[in-house]
């Protein structure tokens, strides 16, 4: 297959299916932090096509802070149970008003309101103070719809380069690279 994109959807179809995980869209998305070391973390994907690779936060948040000082990001996955790991490397951009409250509206209700309730990587003085905010937040929407948030939204990780790994167990592992420039995908055999 010559296209990374059709590649990447057709195996994150197949890792969905008898998955083991729980959070079966996890993948690791690396930002670089003010002092110049990557910062590394979760987060649910939503979204992949030609475009890019579409995942959600709050924009104030540490990594979209370092996004907006660097847009250079990469995103990982590694899905053992069909052994293969992609690596994406691409510059994050936020993804349009629309798009993001289409995603909000695909969050469940307990989703949405802890997103309300929380600001992301600020410091918290007890876990008793974050379920007493949720608590709060709860009873201010009972009854009502949540609206998103202004400073949530996503971002879409426009790949420049995509790394497929297909594991084997005699380390012989099958690489294959693809680069993209001027919007042409080339693709490349590495060695394990």
């Amino acid at each position: 297959m010559n296209n990374p994109i059709e590649k990447f959807n057709d195996l994150w179809q197949q890792a969905l299916l008898d998955s083991p995980l729980q959070q079966k869209s996890a993948v690791c998305v690396s930002t670089i932090n003010a002092e110049g070391f990557p910062e590394s973390r979760f987060v649910d994907l939503k979204q992949v096509d030609e475009q890019g690779f579409v995942f959600c936060t709050y924009y104030d948040s540490n990594k979209g802070q370092e996004i907006s000082r660097n847009p250079k990001v990469s995103l990982s996955v590694w899905w053992d149970h069909i052994g293969q790991q992609v690596r994406v490397v691409g510059l994050a951009e936020k993804i349009s008003e629309q798009a993001a409250i289409q995603f909000w509206q695909t969050r469940s209700r307990s989703a949405q309101l802890t997103t309300l309730s929380c600001e992301q990587s600020q410091p918290l003085s007890s876990e008793s103070a974050l379920v007493e905010q949720f608590d709060k937040t709860q009873q201010t929407f009972e009854g009502k719809g949540v609206t998103k948030p202004q400073n949530w939204g996503g971002y879409r990780i426009r790949p420049v380069s995509i790394e497929f790994l297909a594991f084997a167990e005699s380390r012989l592992h099958l690489r294959t690279r693809f680069t993209k420039k001027n919007d042409v995908w080339t693709k490349m055999l590495l060695q394990p």
